[in-house]
């Protein structure tokens, strides 16, 4: 376990965030898919908080747990050789991460807390045999899997060809899906904690670029993104400009 993650036992003096067992993104029209989400939530062991900046998973280290994302967010990253590293995704609540370390134990990205995270933590051997006798989660699981490759698929698209402005536009518009699914946010508005340096990152911009792009957006009344708060003034818009179908994240 990681020397930063604290317990949830009332004597660390870290405020929890309110924990809602039932984050886990699943479709609610899909009966296979809730009952596979109340076995996973079962097989969590034990709540940990994972301070703002710590690692929960470095890359190579392997590790015996997966993470369910209760509160905070979180981000995957590659560090090059260099030193210079690339954002893969970002985390919110009721994200399943490690779950590679079912079959490749030592091939997980680093993980690292945005902010302060609440997470429960899945033995990885617990869940493997929980899989073999229960295909609720299995399934649940699966829906998972391909969910989080859609959205990588989606990210190298965004990096490959779509122009900047449109990939900023998609990046928003992805997220706030997200965070709506988890009743996070609304259709129309939502809180977002990420840096603008942390936002290029990931979308292959530098910071100056990415301030560019959002002085666009902005001057053309589509969003804006100001004090941790994104608010799409004209979705439509913005929807058009990105291309933007929310099917892969459902």
């Amino acid at each position: 376990m990681p020397h930063d993650l604290l317990p949830l036992d009332g004597k660390s003096g870290i405020p929890s965030a309110s924990t809602n067992w039932n984050t886990y993104h699943l479709p609610l029209n899909m009966p296979y898919l809730t009952m596979g989400r109340g076995a996973l939530d079962a097989l969590v062991t034990r709540k940990r908080i994972c301070m703002k900046g710590c690692d929960l998973i470095r890359e190579g280290e392997g590790g015996r747990n997966a993470y369910l994302i209760y509160s905070g967010w979180a981000c995957s990253y590659r560090l090059l050789r260099n030193g210079t590293r690339q954002i893969i995704n970002f985390h919110v609540p009721g994200d399943l991460l490690g779950i590679r370390r079912l079959l490749a134990p030592d091939c997980d990205d680093n993980l690292c807390a945005i902010t302060c995270i609440e997470v429960g933590e899945i033995d990885i051997e617990s869940l493997l045999t929980a899989l073999c006798a229960d295909n609720c989660l299995a399934m649940s699981i699966l829906w998972s899997v391909f969910r989080g490759e859609a959205i990588i698929a989606q990210h190298l698209v965004d990096i490959g060809r779509r122009k900047p402005i449109n990939r900023t536009a998609h990046f928003f518009l992805e997220l706030g899906a997200r965070l709506n699914l988890a009743g996070l946010g609304t259709r129309t508005a939502y809180e977002c904690p990420l840096t603008q340096s942390l936002i290029a990152d990931a979308l292959g911009l530098t910071a100056v670029h990415f301030n560019r792009v959002l002085k666009q957006l902005r001057e053309l009344n589509a969003m804006t993104f100001h004090e941790g708060r994104v608010e799409f003034l004209d979705g439509g818009k913005l929807e058009h400009l990105a291309d933007f179908n929310s099917s892969y994240l459902r």
